[in-house]
């Protein structure tokens, strides 16, 4: 489950409401690449902490983006714009498929995408809480594996917290720290090969 999760968070662009949607707009049209700390914890259907985890992310738009995750376990996720890799390192075994396919109608395009969320999306906005401003946005297509995401913004217009509600009844929150806007950011992260004697699975 953890791994599934771990790509939801991408695809989100722009749209034109109030409110929160205002900063998700600003947020994409102003931050070309960036990096933050992150820590996830996946929650089950009575709020029971299931998993958790933490480590890095970074993107680069369009289409490019890496998770380091280093707690508990080392893992690596990388979208090099044509394919998605998942490392997984105390097994060495690697997952490879095409960006497209492994991604779908989810919300991983958020910061690689090309704002095109409401082809897939309904976005509002719901109510405040936590001193954050808050969108719900809700998959047009039936065959997703989550049933909505929430999305919170500081007065920054940073993306702070991102909520994963999947069909199962879990409950993915993303918290994310120390984001940095627009960081020069190696091309070499963004491309990735299996290391040698890796279990490579997928195309």
């Amino acid at each position: 489950m953890l791994k599934f999760l771990v790509f939801l968070f991408f695809i989100l662009p722009l749209t034109a409401y109030a409110g929160a949607t205002d900063k998700l707009k600003n947020f994409i049209a102003s931050t070309r690449s960036g990096q933050a700390n992150f820590t996830q914890v996946v929650q089950d259907k009575s709020g029971k902490r299931i998993q958790g985890a933490s480590g890095i992310m970074q993107f680069q738009r369009p289409g490019k983006f890496r998770w380091t995750y280093q707690k508990p376990y080392e893992q690596l996720i990388v979208g090099d714009g044509e394919k998605f890799w998942l490392h997984d390192v105390e097994l060495n075994q690697v997952t490879v498929k095409k960006l497209d396919a492994a991604l779908g109608s989810s919300p991983a395009a958020l910061l690689s995408g090309n704002n095109e969320i409401e082809r897939s999306f309904v976005l509002k906005n719901i109510e405040d809480r936590d001193g954050l401003e808050w969108l719900q946005a809700l998959p047009k297509a039936h065959d997703t594996s989550f049933e909505k995401i929430l999305m919170a913004f500081n007065a920054k217009s940073d993306l702070v917290v991102m909520e994963l509600r999947d069909t199962f009844g879990h409950n993915t929150v993303l918290h994310f720290s120390n984001l940095q806007r627009n960081p020069n950011l190696p091309m070499q992260l963004f491309s990735f090969t299996p290391p040698k004697g890796a279990d490579v699975l997928g195309e």
